[in-house]
């Protein structure tokens, strides 16, 4: 599968030596940062959805305990001291002084209490910390006290994570919402203020400097830890479809930022001096072939495992990224590539040779007969589109009965959540991708979870992987924790609650006028304009 055979129109949009200019604004002002964002903000709730964009939005609004360093260390954030008594069975939290709610309230003890209860169901770390809480409640304002039944070392790590859902504080009014329910006020605490008056989905959203917002008095800026300084006054992110409008934009100065610049964009926008191309993330970002374990075709795990003959890991990854095998990673398992949990564990059914006619035979054998299988994907963001287009061609070799049902993200992220068979507006597959360090080991691991209708859409029940994941929060040691994620391998390998379809190198693009990016993600503290 050739990448230019998907995503012709966009090759056509680059033939030229140019771009056009498209007038999406006036030029960006000293105090203002424009920046076309992944993909459409549909969800300000970043406890409800994992959807990255959603994420990207919290951590402009909100603020969180603690940050996590580069070095995925856990740092301080809101939280000024955190202190562990009774043999790691009591755990206390102080809050630093002087925090405010973007309304003027001051944050309370009682705020994070409600935030963290509600984080705690929706996280995969904290359904496993919620698990062994015998009681959490605030001390005073200042702070409140986990009495756990017994020591939960990740407790602090967890808090910090910056792994879908994000533990954000929000005010207790808010954090009250039932978290399988999506909150509407973006009331938040963090160095930027969400303008709801002005936010148009689909076009337009914009935040402005929070003036009351303390940073951290101490450290370096590095991923989600260190003062978070904004340096900027106004953040708009500008929702642009079209790859060529965004780049003319950011050629012209109209813009300062493109998050997700697809490969052919991305040669163009390397001759203009003023442009940079960055990977906004150190490590690579994976790719995943999701099922709906909850109906047919796709419940029967031997359907799942007759595709794995016909995913080439090469294919879905040039589509991403181009051509260039030095921007993608295959032979991907279940953790991210290049980091202490990753092994090449049980990976032979997607090592070895490809073959789409092993596949049809493997799928006669586990009686397929012609049920639908709806493949339900983005148009507008550019990993999960581009991988979406590969998996309907490698459907459509395979010969099934697919239903490609394309749409933007924004109505991707709602429709996953949809438990309902095919026949009444439910889905078979899906494909997205993952930060590198929401797939670093099982603790936020949100798609390895096992555990039936509490898991993320898509729904596995798979006892084993569970069990597993029990055990490695209790490993003495970094040697039996790889143990542990080496058999966590061998049974996703074998149930299936997804297929890795590779890793890939993730690029950005920005004038070279901005200074002082934090890596990682789209974060708009520290960076500012020369």
């Amino acid at each position: 599968m050739q990448r230019r055979a998907l995503l012709a129109s966009a090759a056509a949009a680059t033939a030229a030596a140019g771009l056009p200019r498209f007038a999406v604004g006036q030029p960006a002002g000293a105090r203002t940062l424009r920046m076309v964002p992944q993909a459409n903000l549909t969800s300000i709730d970043p406890i409800w959805t994992t959807a990255n964009i959603t994420r990207n939005h919290g951590f402009m609004v909100y603020d969180t305990l603690f940050g996590m360093d580069a070095g995925f260390r856990a740092q301080p954030q809101m939280a000024e001291w955190a202190r562990t008594e009774e043999d790691g069975r009591a755990v206390t939290i102080a809050l630093r002084t002087g925090l405010k709610f973007h309304d003027g309230e001051p944050v309370r003890a009682a705020d994070c209490v409600a935030s963290i209860r509600r984080w705690m169901k929706r996280n995969p770390t904290g359904q496993k910390l919620e698990s062994v809480v015998d009681s959490l409640e605030a001390l005073d304002d200042r702070s409140f006290r986990f009495r756990l039944k017994r020591p939960f070392p990740m407790l602090i790590k967890g808090l910090a994570s910056p792994t879908n859902p994000v533990c954000f504080v929000m005010p207790e009014r808010v954090a009250r919402t039932d978290p399988f329910q999506q909150i509407r006020d973006a009331t938040g605490s963090g160095p930027f203020r969400f303008k709801a008056d002005e936010f148009n989905s689909g076009s337009l959203v914009v935040y402005e400097r929070n003036p009351d917002y303390v940073p951290v008095p101490n450290g370096e800026p590095s991923l989600t830890a260190g003062p978070k300084v904004a340096r900027f006054d106004r953040v708009e992110w500008r929702i642009i479809t079209d790859a060529a409008t965004s780049a003319a934009a950011l050629q012209s100065g109209e813009i300062d930022w493109f998050e997700q610049p697809p490969p052919e964009i991305q040669e163009l926008l390397k001759r203009n001096r003023q442009i940079a191309i960055e990977r906004i993330d150190p490590l690579p970002l994976t790719g995943i072939l999701r099922f709906n374990h909850l109906h047919p075709p796709f419940d029967d795990k031997r359907m799942r495992q007759a595709l794995l003959p016909a995913v080439d890991q090469a294919d879905y990854m040039a589509a991403v990224v181009g051509a260039d095998p030095s921007l993608y990673v295959t032979g991907v398992g279940f953790f991210t590539p290049g980091t202490p949990m990753a092994s090449d564990a049980a990976l032979g059914p997607l090592t070895g040779p490809r073959s789409i006619d092993r596949a049809k035979a493997l799928l006669r054998e586990a009686s397929y007969a012609n049920q639908p299988i709806r493949l339900i994907g983005p148009t507008d963001i550019l990993a999960p589109a581009a991988m979406t287009q590969v998996g309907a061609d490698m459907f459509r070799r395979l010969g099934v009965n697919l239903d490609a049902a394309l749409t933007d993200w924004g109505t991707v992220v709602q429709r996953r959540t949809s438990r309902e068979p095919v026949e009444r507006g439910g889905w078979s597959v899906l494909y997205t991708a993952f930060s590198s360090f929401e797939f670093l080991d099982p603790a936020a691991h949100t798609p390895l979870r096992g555990n039936g209708t509490a898991a993320w859409p898509g729904w596995p029940t798979v006892p084993r992987l569970e069990e597993l994941r029990d055990a490695w929060f209790d490993a003495p040691d970094t040697e039996a924790q790889q143990r542990i994620c080496r058999e966590m391998q061998e049974v996703a390998m074998d149930e299936l609650p997804y297929i890795p379809v590779g890793a890939y190198v993730s690029n950005t693009a920005l004038r070279r006028n901005l200074q002082g990016r934090v890596p990682g993600f789209a974060i708009f503290w520290n960076i500012g304009r020369a």
